[in-house]
């Protein structure tokens, strides 16, 4: 079953070839359309890479056909000459210039003086006049030979062929999945039409920038918030009472409603920070020059502030807890009765305690890719997060898919890591 067919008129083929085909001349968008759908799978080709087209139906059921041009054997229509009749059905008869066997135009000459009229009368006048003085003959004229044929007309040869619709024929849903299958394996995830480039290609534009919130807020937060978490479980008291609380509050954040809340206080009501982007639009490329590297870092505090205290306080609100548990352990207390250093007794609750938040960094590395996918929408850090938003809003599905597939591949990571820490 084609996708025309599951989909019915709405469905994302016309979607996209609509938007491909904006601005474009009838004949480039069926051009681009049909480009389009074979780079997705999503057409039937022959043998030789064209696409085939089915051809139109009548009401019932058989082919329509249309008279065209027969071709010959170098692409020009064949001709035939054709002798016409009147509607008595005689033949009509035409003039036309006489040919010698060498097929070259007869000519006969004639006097200028056999002219009739003012002309004639007056080259008798001019002949009379001179006489016998040995005057020169008058010029002749040469004339052409005129002779009546039958009237005949060049017509084109016309066969028969089948109309052809307009859209290319569509590949089958299982054909469809092995060829998007097989070229996902090639590294080829189709065409975005919106850049009219290939999805790798944006994926490789995004991902850095993704990475760059991701990969500092996640490995930092696991380092601070594990020794705060650890800190504040062995020292408990007034630290852990303030720090605690605040933790279990910011680990009930999302990271996006967080990131609306700095947007409103620092950059709109304060000022301080940009409130989008990656870089200042003064700057027009991303060169290794001190004017760039302070324009993107000052673009990147509230992004990142906006992931790191989350991450932070779950970190450590986890780590509190298996420090606590640690610390009441048959071993920990005879450790203490051996009166062994504060410091050493730290160290063993700090590296026992570790083991699960291993586990916890595998699974965040793991998710790193789509970790705050909304957080670069809010901020439009040119991430995944605003390439699948701007794929969304212009329905390039293509775009949207190979994201999405670049983030769930991301997924079976963490869980390999979590198994092999376990």
């Amino acid at each position: 079953m084609s996708c025309r067919r599951r989909s019915g008129d709405n469905n994302p083929v016309d979607i996209i070839m609509g938007q491909a085909g904006k601005g474009l001349s009838p004949t480039e968008a069926q051009k681009k359309k049909a480009e389009l759908l074979v780079s997705f799978g999503m057409a039937e080709v022959d043998e030789q890479g064209n696409v085939i087209y089915e051809p139109e139906t009548d009401a019932n059921g058989n082919v329509v056909m249309q008279k065209v041009p027969k071709l010959d054997a170098n692409g020009q229509p064949v001709v035939n000459v054709v002798k016409l009749f009147n509607e008595a059905g005689e033949p009509i008869m035409v003039e036309r210039q006489k040919l010698d066997e060498a097929g070259n135009p007869v000519f006969v000459e004639k006097s200028s003086a056999a002219q009739k009229g003012k002309k004639a009368k007056k080259a008798k006048r001019i002949k009379a006049k001179k006489g016998k003085k040995g005057a020169k003959a008058v010029a002749a004229d040469k004339v052409p030979v005129m002779e009546k044929v039958q009237a005949e007309r060049i017509d084109t040869v016309m066969v028969d062929q089948p109309v052809m619709k307009t859209d290319p024929k569509l590949a089958s849903a299982v054909s469809q999945f092995f060829s998007y299958i097989g070229k996902v394996f090639h590294g080829d995830l189709g065409l975005s039409y919106q850049n009219n480039e290939p999805v790798t290609n944006v994926i490789k534009k995004s991902l850095p920038w993704t990475l760059a919130i991701q990969a500092p807020t996640i490995l930092l937060g696991w380092i601070v918030g594990n020794l705060l978490g650890a800190f504040a479980a062995y020292k408990r008291g007034i630290f852990d009472k303030v720090f605690f609380p605040c933790a279990m509050f910011l680990n009930g954040v999302p990271f996006f409603v967080f990131g609306m809340l700095l947007v409103a206080f620092f950059s709109i009501t304060l000022g301080w920070f940009p409130a989008m982007g990656a870089y200042s639009p003064d700057i027009p490329e991303l060169t290794f020059s001190w004017s760039c590297f302070k324009s993107v870092s000052w673009y990147y505090v509230l992004p990142f502030f906006s992931v790191f205290p989350i991450l932070l306080s779950g970190q450590a609100t986890g780590m509190r807890s298996m420090s606590i548990y640690e610390l009441g352990t048959d071993y920990m207390k005879y450790a203490k009765w051996l009166g062994l250093r504060e410091g050493k007794i730290i160290s063993y609750v700090f590296r026992n305690a570790m083991l699960p938040q291993l586990t916890g960094l595998a699974q965040s590395l793991g998710a790193m890719v789509g970790g705050a996918l909304i957080t670069e929408m809010i901020f439009s850090y040119p991430g995944l997060g605003m390439a699948m938003l701007n794929a969304i809003q212009k329905n390039d599905y293509a775009t949207i898919q190979g994201c999405t597939l670049m983030i769930s591949v991301s997924r079976p990571v963490s869980r390999w890591e979590v198994s092999n820490h376990g």
